[in-house]
């Protein structure tokens, strides 16, 4: 199976796969990728995790070190990272990284990292200010808004303009299986009643077992708030791939059951052009 299309390329090399955005590989100056199976981020253990990420940085051809992954909760929470704790190690499963579901930097030499299996993961750029970010967005996170206390964040702290960010929306659930309840619908229609695109946003499912079903788009959802925020629709770059629909190379929580793996994005800033890049 070949995931490229015309937003996204689809890459191996040895064992890895991994997806880039055609968009932000017009940048020389950062590296990013979404790690595909049959690479697993999610363990409990930090030392198999870290391996894991070691044998996709060199494939990528990326140091380690670099690496810093928040323990992502479901949040709007949003840090700017001024630096890494560790020098020569990965800050992962660290104290300042729990409750953490994004990252903004614009210091070179700093790999962010998110992770998801149907979650939303948002990999923003701004090209002018040199600001990188990567943003989980969960369906809880999406209607907290996280994309736009992200955005919110760069425009205050690194003086970021909205038009010139560039946001790529990684593989995710979509609107065919992100299949909810009335009380997750009723909270949907609630936010997001202002938009007047509750009919595009929500479809009416089948009655299952007495219950009537609906399913969400969110990846229209952030869609919707990233250019009320001023952000170009232009440079609102959708992979337009379903991680149930393409659960063969995409982690999945529905369609893989409790056993799940993670995926994984990452985003890399190497301003003076002292660090490894993905070729």
């Amino acid at each position: 199976m070949d995931l490229s299309n015309e937003n996204v390329i689809h890459i191996r090399r040895g064992e890895i796969e991994y997806l880039q955005f055609r968009k932000l590989n017009q940048y020389p100056e950062i590296s990013h990728a979404y790690i595909l199976k049959p690479l697993d981020l999610r363990s409990h253990n930090s030392n198999d995790v870290v391996q894991n990420y070691k044998v996709a940085f060199d494939s990528l051809d990326l140091k380690i070190e670099t690496l810093l992954r928040p323990h992502q909760k479901h949040t709007d929470n949003v840090v700017c990272i001024h630096e890494k704790k560790n020098e020569d190690k990965p800050d992962i499963f660290m104290d300042y990284l729990e409750n953490i579901d994004g990252a903004i930097t614009d210091k070179s030499g700093i790999t962010l990292a998110t992770t998801n299996a149907d979650c939303i993961l948002l990999l923003i750029y701004d090209p002018v200010k040199k600001v990188i970010a990567n943003v989980h967005s969960g369906w809880r996170g999406t209607f907290a808004k996280i994309c736009e206390v992200a955005v919110k964040k760069m425009i205050a702290e690194y003086d970021s303009k909205p038009e010139d960010i560039v946001v790529c929306i990684c593989p995710s659930i979509r609107k065919c299986h992100f299949e909810v309840d009335m009380d997750v619908k009723e909270e949907c229609e609630k936010i997001f009643s202002y938009t007047n695109k509750l009919d595009e946003i929500i479809r009416v499912g089948e009655v299952k077992e007495g219950k009537q079903k609906y399913f969400i788009d969110t990846v229209m959802i952030n869609k919707i708030v990233l250019q009320d925020l001023g952000v170009k629709e232009e440079n609102i770059i959708d992979s337009g791939i379903c991680s149930v629909c393409c659960h063969e190379k995409i982690h999945s929580r529905r369609a893989d059951g409790i056993d799940y793996g993670l995926g994984s994005a990452i985003i890399f800033g190497n301003w003076d052009g002292s660090f490894f890049q993905i070729q």
